[in-house]
């Protein structure tokens, strides 16, 4: 079955030069021009990728893929600007997204990237159903137990929001996980821990896992944006 894209974007020249290309490369692409069309079709339909454009009638692409996120922390999101500013791809990675391109881009370059992204997206699904024990280095983790064995053989007791957050970066390895992603995933927005309550989980798990918590090799912070766990 073909990878599904929503592609949204406003102006239609580009929105058909993208995706002619897209279908060209063998994904079956749905449109929207307007942020309400498109956040209507993430409720209604599942996607493999969407493609959103930032600046849209009705809606902004940042608030949509903010709305979606309350649903679905999933599916990538690659955001389309005319702007190219740090605090702009920031405010990006805040809102959910997954890359950012900025206006005029390579087409070949989004193709590049739509193939990485949705490769990423397809493993992680996989692994996210298959994931109930993972080992990292010496270190140990059992997903239905919340025990796990950590730096010199240490057992170590994990409470439900420790094991929330330690799968959701481990299955989005390599990836920077935004503060926005955390809460919808871990806290549900019931509540609003500020940034320093998720850092301090990131220092429970350094000193759980990590042999040096002060260099660390697994779980890291990245100012502004959110945090990564590597291998």
């Amino acid at each position: 079955m073909n990878s599904r894209i929503l592609l949204v974007e406003d102006e239609e020249n580009l929105r058909e030069a993208i995706k002619l290309n897209l279908e060209l490369e063998g994904y079956e692409v749905e449109e929207a021009d307007t942020g309400t069309k498109a956040l209507k079709k993430t409720e209604e339909q599942r996607f493999n990728l969407i493609i959103l454009d930032v600046m849209l009638p009705e809606m902004d692409g940042f608030t949509v893929c903010q709305k979606m996120r309350m649903n679905d922390t999933d599916t990538p999101v690659i955001f389309l600007t005319a702007k190219d500013t740090g605090q702009d791809k920031v405010n990006g990675f805040k809102h959910g997204g997954d890359d950012y391109l900025t206006k005029p881009f390579n087409l070949e370059e989004l193709l590049l990237r739509v193939k990485v992204l949705i490769k990423h997206s397809i493993r992680g699904k996989k692994e996210a159903e298959e994931i109930q024990h993972y080992t990292f280095g010496e270190n140990e983790v059992n997903f239905l137990t919340f025990r796990a064995k950590g730096v010199n053989g240490n057992e170590v007791s994990l409470t439900k929001k420790e094991i929330s957050l330690l799968k959701l970066l481990i299955e989005r390895k390599d990836t920077v996980v935004s503060r926005t992603q955390i809460l919808q995933f871990v806290w549900g927005y019931d509540i609003y821990p500020s940034t320093r309550t998720i850092d301090n989980f990131i220092l429970t798990f350094r000193k759980y896992f990590e042999k040096d918590p002060g260099s660390p090799r697994y779980f890291h912070s990245v100012r502004g944006v959110g945090y990564k766990f590597t291998e």
